[in-house]
């Protein structure tokens, strides 16, 4: 079943695209994939961009917050990097350019998760402290993408590479995933010692 996936904000693509072209606009931020390739790319599939501070106290959902969108770069006949906007006071500007594995692991999963029999709503999560990537398949179609919290039927599929003992490309649900996360994310107890 095709994914879905909210409408980029305007303003987020106008800024990918401004920086496309105009090297000047963006000196030194592209990418040696982007500096190699020849002719046109174009921004393809925008997704929001979730990042996941921590744990929840509450030992509930963990806690998010919109970090950007980030939009896949194909040239003609391939992946060349992808590029993300971020919000400012300003509205939407042009943040970054990325090349790497998560940009092939990101179009890999999003071609692997079209075969699920349910309809889901696409999505990035970050989880910094883990330096992991995952696609987010929110069940909540009609959400606008912006905020939201995992629920635990939710699927999560980590992008490669994957933290040590978690499977990359295997779709989790948030629930069977989440104690794994929280486990490698509380912090471990200081020892104290006796004198």
């Amino acid at each position: 079943m095709p994914l879905l996936a909210p409408p980029a904000p305007a303003p987020a693509l106008r800024s990918i695209l401004t920086a496309l072209a105009s090297p000047t606009a963006v000196r030194g931020s592209r990418t040696p994939a982007l500096i190699r390739h020849q002719g046109p790319v174009s921004p393809e599939h925008p997704l929001p961009v979730h990042i996941m501070d921590g744990v929840s106290a509450a030992g509930g959902p963990p806690c998010t917050r919109l970090g950007g969108w980030r939009f896949q770069l194909r040239g003609r006949d391939q992946l060349v990097a992808a590029a993300e906007a971020g919000l400012t006071p300003d509205g939407w500007a042009f943040s970054h350019f990325v090349e790497g594995p998560y940009v092939t692991s990101t179009e890999r999963a999003l071609r692997q998760v079209e075969s699920l029999p349910a309809l889901f709503q696409a999505r990035l999560l970050s989880i910094p402290e883990l330096y992991m990537l995952t696609l987010w398949l929110h069940a909540d179609t009609a959400s606008d993408g912006l905020t939201g919290r995992p629920a635990p039927d939710d699927l999560l599929v980590p992008l490669a590479p994957a933290p040590p003992g978690i499977a990359a490309h295997r779709p989790h649900r948030v629930a069977d995933l989440l104690p794994v996360l929280t486990h490698r994310l509380t912090p471990a107890p200081l020892l104290r010692t006796t004198a």
